[in-house]
């Protein structure tokens, strides 16, 4: 029997972002293009028999540990069962800046009902963790599915792709953002036409863009300047509702000639776009 496993919890963009309309519940329906990074965090999970419940090994600074997705997503497993389950003492390594929209939280949700399902032995399909999975947050079935997709409803509704390999310079102003502050601004783009999947890949790519980008960029400055800087050199583009920006480059070393020029106080890394989950390619390996 597994009793311990170290996995990869990867950041995901959102390489367009369009809001096509509002539901009666105030969500908002999008269509989206999901692409995760072989960059983001790493969670090792430890069984431990003889001490029961959910702990994290360290909390995690501002996030009180009832909060913590990773606890909720162990919690939401251990109602699917009536069998007794050992504990388990789970610690994060953290690499993604919180509230950079790069789904951290979410993907450290999705981790966690994968590895948990293997160590607790659960033997439950992807479908019943991707359906736990929206339960916690609309990006964690992305992350539990493992395939680069575009996205429509809030963002659960999703098609397999497979979008250019490339690599991407991500910055990260030193600016928290509020989510629930950009879906409630008057002046955010809620009516963009709806497209088909295969245009998404076709034509101009300038006719996509993130209808975030807007509001974020008059109501963070930092954000705004830092777009306008990566923009030097091609397309830049907000992901989720930010606070990251990302510029896509053909070649690593291209990025990273980018990277190195970067304006000073300001953080973030260079990732390549992989269309498989870094999560799901170690999941296999160790079958």
């Amino acid at each position: 029997m597994l009793t311990r496993i170290t996995l990869p919890s990867p950041a995901k963009l959102n390489l367009f972002l369009h809001i096509v309309g509002r539901r009666p519940d105030g969500y908002h329906e999008l269509q989206t293009l999901f692409q995760f990074l072989d960059y983001g965090d790493e969670l090792t999970f430890t069984l431990t028999p003889e001490q029961p419940g959910i702990r994290l090994a360290e909390p995690v600074s501002g996030v009180p540990d009832n909060d913590n997705l990773v606890i909720r997503a162990a919690k939401a497993l251990t109602e699917t069962t009536e069998n007794t389950l050992p504990g388990v003492t789970i610690h994060i390594h953290k690499r993604l800046p919180m509230g950079g929209g790069l789904g951290g939280g979410s993907s450290n949700a999705a981790t966690t009902l994968l590895a948990m399902n293997r160590l607790w032995e659960l033997n439950l399909g992807e479908d019943q963790l991707a359906e736990i999975g929206l339960r916690l947050g609309a990006d964690v079935p992305v992350f539990v599915r493992g395939h680069a997709a575009f996205g429509e409803g809030v963002g659960e509704k999703l098609t397999p792709t497979n979008p250019p390999e490339d690599w991407f310079v991500v910055l990260k102003p030193e600016c928290n953002i509020s989510t629930g502050k950009i879906f409630s601004a008057e002046g955010l783009t809620r009516d963009t036409p709806k497209i088909k999947i295969r245009p998404a890949f076709e034509g101009d790519a300038s006719r996509y863009r993130n209808d975030c980008e807007d509001v974020v960029r008059k109501l963070y400055p930092e954000v705004n300047q830092s777009l306008e800087w990566l923009s030097q050199f091609g397309p830049a583009r907000l992901t989720g509702t930010g606070a990251c920006i990302f510029g896509r480059f053909p070649t690593e070393s291209a990025a990273r000639i980018i990277w190195e020029s970067k304006p000073s106080g300001i953080t973030g890394f260079v990732a390549k776009g992989v269309n498989q989950s870094p999560l799901h390619k170690k999941l296999t390996e160790l079958k």
